[in-house]
């Protein structure tokens, strides 16, 4: 039996949880926080560890970088939509994937066989990293943004330079990548990418150069770096800012002279490797602040390709969108045919602070809870279905396993959490927004339907 790690510092929702993932043939232990989960995970073996973003004593981030130096295992973060940017840069630091609270039961499990089904995308593997299936299949943007990048790839992909690729976390830099390595005279050869910002000062040296055994204490056998990994190909160096100082030094003389050498080893290695690198910060900036080594930048910087973010780019939002709910009918095996319009019009109006990443889990989502052939706002989460009624009131925490009464994502916006003097606005905003259909607006409130009737003469309301 498959054991998971539950660390949430909430005893009821754990509680819950536990219960639930018991009746799916799964073993649960859990953990009221960080410290007691870390101490769970040294004493005993898990498959899969799932955990609250907050807990008393750390973030998921510090939480996250701990479990990476003690285990491969997959990690899923839990967390409120307000951190979702946070989540987004966990994910870049190692986590499998995040969900969204109040999780909803079948995404929950979705998410964990998912996990449970792959490898872990950890930095310390010993071959090149080959992508899934699905993460090639790419669709190319159709918008003025998207068709510069192409042209720009298209000029530097045949050169031999090295390029510094720019944009947000989920934009999709390492598709840029990609096509770069793909349209370059090393396109036979090896491409190989690892997430620097998954690296502690103690794996960077070994993963990116290797070691002989002996080196150090556990090192049983000789360890290929990436470097030698990638020979004659691609080396892909995502979140290039977030590399150890040290490590900056050894990575420029590997660029300028061609060779690496292994821990523990005192013979240099030939390599010839291509170095694309991508960050989501202002280099320049961390050569400001001492954080970057000036040289490696300059180094690095042949040539500079910038990535829109995908509020940037509107035009593609409906074209990576059926892409994506294209995939999700393949894994989820629905036939989902689209969009209704006034889901793709919120689809299109949605800021997406989490990029393409975003919109990907989203539409998956969407396709899981769907009951009719197309998507509707019901189907979305409703902080994007009903942005502009959402950013009027704060989020109200909710921990437990919500079951909605229809297929929608479990509701953000809590009536009972706003204050009187919000309340009638917000109830006429939500009845206007769904064409005064009070059933729907009592339920996307979260009130039943003789509260919101109450609220209506409270308020002299006529409908």
């Amino acid at each position: 039996m498959l054991k998971i790690l539950l660390i949430d510092d909430d005893p009821a929702f754990c509680l819950m949880l536990k219960s639930f993932l018991r009746r799916q043939q799964y073993e649960v232990e859990t953990a009221y926080s960080a410290n007691d989960g870390l101490r769970q995970l040294k004493a005993t073996k898990f498959d899969l560890i799932l955990t609250d973003f907050r807990l008393p004593d750390k973030d998921g981030l510090e939480l996250l970088s701990q479990v990476r130096v003690l285990s491969d295992i997959p990690v899923i973060l839990m967390t409120h939509y307000g951190d979702i940017r946070t989540a987004v840069k966990a994910i870049k630091m190692g986590a499998f994937e995040y969900i969204t609270k109040p999780i909803n039961p079948d995404e929950t499990l979705l998410v964990i066989q998912n996990a449970l089904r792959r490898k872990p995308a950890v930095a310390a593997q010993e071959e090149p990293f080959e992508p899934a299936e699905a993460d090639l299949q790419f669709v190319q943007g159709q918008s003025p943004q998207a068709q510069q990048i192409e042209e720009v790839i298209s000029l530097v992909a045949p050169t031999s330079m090295s390029v510094i690729i720019e944009g947000e976390s989920g934009t999709g830099k390492e598709y840029v990548a990609r096509m770069i390595h793909e349209r370059s005279k090393r396109q036979h050869k090896p491409f190989v990418a690892i997430d620097c910002g998954a690296l502690s000062k103690e794996l960077a040296g070994s993963e990116l150069f290797g070691y002989v055994k002996g080196a150090f204490t556990g090192a049983m056998q000789d360890k290929r770096g990436q470097f030698e990994a990638a020979d004659g190909g691609t080396l892909f160096l995502d979140e290039v800012g977030n590399l150890p100082y040290e490590i900056q030094v050894k990575l420029l003389r590997a660029l300028q002279e061609r060779k690496v050498k292994k821990l523990g080893s005192t013979i240099d290695l030939d390599v010839d490797v291509r170095v694309l690198a991508a960050t989501n910060e202002d280099l320049v900036q961390a050569v400001s602040r001492g954080d970057f080594r000036e040289d490696l930048y300059h180094r690095l910087n042949e040539f500079k390709i910038g990535v829109p973010s995908l509020r940037e780019r509107g035009h593609d939002v409906l074209l990576f969108a059926n892409h994506f709910l294209r995939q999700a009918n393949k894994e989820l095996e629905r036939q989902t045919i689209g969009f209704d319009d006034a889901t793709a019009q919120a689809l299109q109006e949605y800021n997406w602070p989490g990029n393409l990443r975003e919109l990907k889990n989203v539409v998956r989502r969407a396709v899981l809870v769907a009951k009719a052939s197309e998507i509707t706002l019901q189907d979305l989460p409703p902080e994007i279905a009903f942005a502009d009624i959402t950013a009027a009131a704060a989020p109200s925490p909710s921990f437990g396993i919500q079951a909605p009464p229809s297929p929608a994502v479990a509701p953000l916006t809590d009536l009972r959490s706003m204050t009187e003097q919000n309340e009638k606005e917000l109830i006429l905003r939500m009845l206007e927004k769904v064409r005064y259909n009070k059933s729907k607006a009592a339920r996307l409130l979260n009130i039943d339907r003789k509260t919101l009737y109450n609220k209506l003469r409270q308020y002299n309301i006529e409908v």
